[in-house]
């Protein structure tokens, strides 16, 4: 009697480690779910940017794994964004540090959608730094957003307010569309967009 009743008590400790193991393998699996670059992306360029950038540091994987400036100057959709941002443009106008230093929202213009701008106007525009500033900042918004919770009025990091509307694939950035968005960086999200965005201020 004695012996079936510690066999007894072997099962059940048997049965409370198989219990255990499930426990961690099931937050082991939420835990990986969690930390996916790809779990939150959302846009109708998401396909196409993972084609044109598989693998490497500028990939959705590779994006998460460095500070938001750092990561887009990777991406070889942000050329032109890059630029403006790191000085390369006007040397006056470098927000490596600020960008890659604290949690953001970047609405990031792809190089088509600079190419949408007329020459002269971007020239313009890289020849006066505080323009510059002004427009580059509008895109920043403080804190970390995902697609489920970015509709909306922000306030930018310029000061003025970017108008969010509309969910999924269908999010609008003020007039511009989504490229590709929810990409995840070390400290910020990014929503690639198709429109280079315009502070009122800066507008005529």
């Amino acid at each position: 009697m004695m012996r079936l009743s510690t066999e007894g008590d072997m099962d059940d400790e048997d049965m409370d480690e198989d219990a255990d193991q499930d426990m961690e393998e099931g937050a082991e699996d939420s835990a990986d779910e969690e930390m996916d670059p790809a779990a939150n992306l959302v846009g109708p360029g998401c396909e196409a940017y993972a084609e044109e950038v598989p693998e490497g540091d500028g990939s959705v994987d590779g994006m998460a794994q460095d500070p938001v400036a750092t990561a887009a100057s990777n991406n070889p959709m942000l050329t032109t964004l890059t630029s403006a941002v790191s000085g390369e443009l006007n040397p006056d106008v470098d927000l490596v540090d600020t960008l890659n230093g604290d949690e953001f929202t970047v609405l990031a213009p792809t190089d088509d959608a600079f190419g949408e701008v007329p020459e002269e106007d971007l020239n313009a525009l890289a020849e006066d730094a505080e323009a510059l500033n002004d427009v580059l900042t509008y895109h920043v918004i403080p804190g970390q957003m995902d697609p489920d919770e970015i509709e909306g009025e922000h306030e930018t990091v310029n000061g003025e307010m970017v108008t969010i509307t509309g969910e999924g694939d269908d999010l609008m950035f003020d007039e511009a569309g989504l490229v590709c968005g929810g990409v995840q960086t070390d400290n910020a999200v990014v929503y690639m967009i198709d429109g280079v965005l315009m502070p009122a201020a800066s507008e005529e």
